[in-house]
């Protein structure tokens, strides 16, 4: 006598269910756990930096400071903003900015426009030419003569003019105009529209994303850059810019620092009422200031910003 045992299918299915239930639940948590992991990496040093910036200077030199500062005070901030020329410098600054972003995007994007256009028969030998002039660096040496020939030194023009077009940012702008639909230009050509009029009414407005992107890697630069102020602008101290000042307030403190000797010096000049500041917590301080602007803009930008650098991702 033999008997037959079947398995039992309902049984199966259930752990097949359970499973396949459970396995989204799992990968969820551990995807969470580890993008939160990423967030608190990356979140700490802006923390610590900002803990340092807002602790005693003298305190902070014992180290120790994580993201909550353990002397707290605000004599940092007021030694930076007490700087007589440091509003100046934040003019100069705001100022080369907003005028760098309007002017990159305008000659930019009226470029990458013409070099998009395949009726424009020298648009192969002008990018090639661009594209050069990311690979080959004339110097320095070359660079100061050309801004001296063109009259730009001791000037807010130099802020400027040698940055109206990117070579960088004139090739994503050209990609990004290629993948419009062609058959909108030719409807617009058809209505009677000329060149000038297609920019503006049909190319600019579909290139909100990628003109966002450009402006803020150019706010950036621009915000962050010193060192033409350093070689073109030195003898123009009203033409300062914001990063040149707080550069010139930290080389100061570190000079200072170096001057005074150890901790002990340091602690006696407490002592005996007077105020301190090292070049570590000055540091972070400036980092601070300078950093508030981009994350107050950045926000704003964030929606543009995250939709163009996917340019080139997606091919049809």
């Amino acid at each position: 006598m033999s008997s037959n045992i079947k398995p039992d299918k309902t049984l199966s299915s259930k752990r097949f269910l359970r499973r396949f239930q459970i396995e989204p639940v799992v990968f969820t948590i551990l995807n969470y756990t580890f993008l939160v992991l990423l967030c608190a990496l990356m979140l700490y040093p802006m923390l610590n930096t900002l803990a340092v910036s807002f602790n005693d200077a003298l305190d902070a030199i014992r180290g120790g400071i994580r993201i909550w500062p353990r002397e707290f005070t605000t004599h940092n901030y007021r030694v930076v903003f007490n700087m007589h020329t440091i509003y100046t410098a934040f003019f100069n600054s705001f100022n080369r900015t907003w005028i760098s972003v309007i002017l990159n995007l305008a000659f930019t994007s009226m470029l990458a426009f013409a070099l998009s256009r395949q009726e424009f028969i020298f648009r192969k030998v002008i990018t090639v030419i661009f594209v050069l002039t990311m690979y080959f660096d004339p110097g320095l040496i070359p660079g100061f003569l050309l801004i001296q020939s063109l009259g730009l030194l001791n000037s807010f023009h130099v802020y400027w003019v040698p940055g109206l077009i990117s070579a960088f940012n004139l090739i994503i702008m050209r990609t990004y105009i290629k993948g419009i639909p062609e058959s909108l230009i030719e409807s617009a050509r058809l209505d009677g529209a000329g060149d000038f009029r297609i920019y503006l009414q049909i190319i600019l407005p579909l290139c909100k994303p990628v003109l966002a992107t450009i402006a803020l890697f150019v706010a950036v630069g621009s915000w962050n850059a010193w060192f033409d102020n350093f070689l073109f602008n030195s003898a123009s101290p009203h033409l300062n810019v914001l990063q040149f000042e707080l550069q010139r307030l930290l080389s100061s403190a570190m000079a200072t620092g170096a001057a005074a000797g150890n901790q002990a010096t340091q602690q006696a000049q407490a002592t005996a009422g007077l105020s301190v500041v090292t070049p570590q917590v000055l540091r972070a301080t400036i980092t601070i200031v300078t950093a508030i602007p981009i994350l107050v803009v950045y926000p704003f930008l964030q929606r543009y910003f995250v939709a163009g650098v996917k340019l080139g991702g997606v091919k049809e």
